[in-house]
């Protein structure tokens, strides 16, 4: 501020309608006085260097950015698994409750055996490994059907002459029971 004074110092802003006919050169101003601060500042177009440094700065400053940051860590979790890998404290064993437990065990123990015994339990399970046996052999045979129509993989009849092909391809379809 120039020169001291006990009266305050006011800010005072002026409006540019009245001073648009400013000439285009003119440059920013800023001037204190005594009492009031005038700031005025004019609509010139700016030069071709502020329109680099207009355009550079934030290329600029995303480059210092990249190559000044140090590269970022997982954080002090990286590397520990969690929580349900600590193991929770040992709750105090109650004898009446281990008694009931082991008893259970011991039930479900028999009554699995008893199951796995009975004789239609081992029926089911033998008509499910010859379902599966017989289902795999099927789906087998219409892939072999399908490659030996398209001349593709195992069953391929590309180098069988048209009418062993056929009926190549008509003792395939029989297997598959496809007519």
């Amino acid at each position: 501020m120039v020169g001291s004074s006990s009266l305050p110092s006011f800010i005072h802003i002026s409006t540019f309608s009245d001073k648009l006919s400013t000439p285009p050169h003119k440059k920013f101003q800023f001037g204190i006085t005594k009492r009031y601060t005038h700031l005025s500042c004019s609509l010139s177009s700016p030069s071709p260097s502020y329109n680099v440094l207009q355009k550079s700065l934030p290329l600029a400053a995303s480059i210092a950015i990249l190559l000044w940051s140090t590269p970022a860590h997982a954080g002090f979790m990286s590397g520990i698994s969690g929580l349900e890998s600590i193991p929770g404290p040992q709750l105090p064993q109650i004898d009446f409750l281990s008694r009931i437990n082991e008893e259970n065990q011991k039930k479900y123990a028999e009554n699995d055996a008893r199951f796995r015994s009975s004789p239609l339990v081992k029926k089911l399970l033998e008509q499910s490994k010859l379902n599966k046996e017989k289902n795999s052999k099927e789906i087998e045979n219409k892939y072999c059907l399908r490659g030996a129509e398209w001349g593709v993989g195992d069953c391929s009849a590309e180098g069988m002459s048209p009418e062993d092909r056929e009926k190549f391809i008509a003792m395939l379809k029989e297997k598959v029971g496809e007519k």
